[in-house]
């Protein structure tokens, strides 16, 4: 069944793309992908901030998601990211995509300009016009420099293609919380279990990369209504979260996942893998989490 109808809540993961020798390794991100839908991930997302998206190049992007849907094969939906400082670059990347079986985009701010609410706006119409499917607004300040507001969000979700938002500042989670007009998923990992408990759509963490079973369990306690487990379990995973966003994302969560021989320890230049003092503390870390659940044992 195409997925082309946007996301529908839960936990999408925003994933890497696992590289080797300086080249993509499609054969681990496909394992990887395979791993995640099994585990009981409600979507991937490809291409984005934690995928180093805005390193790789055009063949590259299109390689990546290409295997990403082979491996999953409809079993969970997938989205793009299309990100760019120039809007004509981030309508390119999306009128190449569209080949795909893809549930939406993921679309930021033009990055770096620090561009007006009327600037976003634009941007996002010009992105909307280059497909029929939803889009997923992405808020993420500290990285584009510009800062899609609670108001501007529902605006832009008049366009009946602006489906959710993620958001990354807590504030602007609270104000769209629960709101008719557009689904919000946090952004903001540590924010998360005070998102899923206020009602929160989703979440999109990228910590969910290195035990996605004990994710899928908060949001599973979160979505029952059991808050004292959600917030036990959410306590144990808190000090994994923080070491995986200590350094610039996603050498930490690469880090991790090579100590579990699932990707290669591989990020490109000028991003730089974790020293080995960072990688003591994740060890450490992940040996104090909860044995893996058995519904959802490794499938690679």
């Amino acid at each position: 069944m195409p997925h082309t109808d946007g996301p529908r809540g839960g936990l999408w993961l925003p994933m890497i793309t696992p590289m080797r020798d300086g080249e993509l390794d499609l054969d681990c991100a496909q394992r990887l992908a395979a791993w995640y839908a099994a585990e009981g991930l409600d979507g991937l997302i490809v291409l984005g901030t934690t995928g180093e998206g805005g390193l790789l190049d055009d063949a590259e992007r299109l390689a990546l998601t290409a295997a990403v849907c082979e491996a999953v094969d409809g079993a969970i939906p997938v989205m793009a990211g299309v990100g760019a400082v120039d809007t004509r670059a981030v309508c390119e990347q999306v009128r190449r995509l569209e080949r795909f079986d893809l549930a939406g985009y993921l679309v930021p701010p033009p990055y770096y300009l620090r561009v007006s609410d009327e600037g976003i706006a634009w941007h996002v119409r010009r992105v909307a016009s280059q497909t029929a499917r939803s889009l997923m607004l992405y808020n993420v300040p500290k990285r584009t420099g510009a800062s899609i507001s609670p108001a501007l969000a529902l605006r832009l979700a008049a366009h009946g293609q602006v489906r959710a938002i993620k958001e990354c500042d807590p504030a602007g989670m609270r104000v769209l919380a629960n709101h008719a007009g557009i689904d919000v998923y946090c952004g903001e990992d540590a924010a998360m279990l005070d998102h899923l408990l206020a009602g929160g759509a989703g979440v999109v963490p990228a910590a969910a990369h290195v035990r996605p079973d004990l994710f899928v369990q908060l949001l599973r306690l979160a979505r029952a209504g059991d808050a004292a487990g959600a917030r036990g379990l959410f306590a144990r995973l808190l000090p994994l979260i923080e070491l995986l966003f200590s350094a610039p994302n996603p050498a930490p969560v690469k880090a991790a996942l090579a100590l579990g021989n699932h990707a290669r320890d591989e990020v490109r230049l000028p991003l730089t893998p974790v020293d080995a003092g960072l990688v003591r503390r994740l060890e450490a870390v992940l040996a104090q989490l909860p044995p893996r659940l058995a519904l959802h044992a490794h499938a690679a």
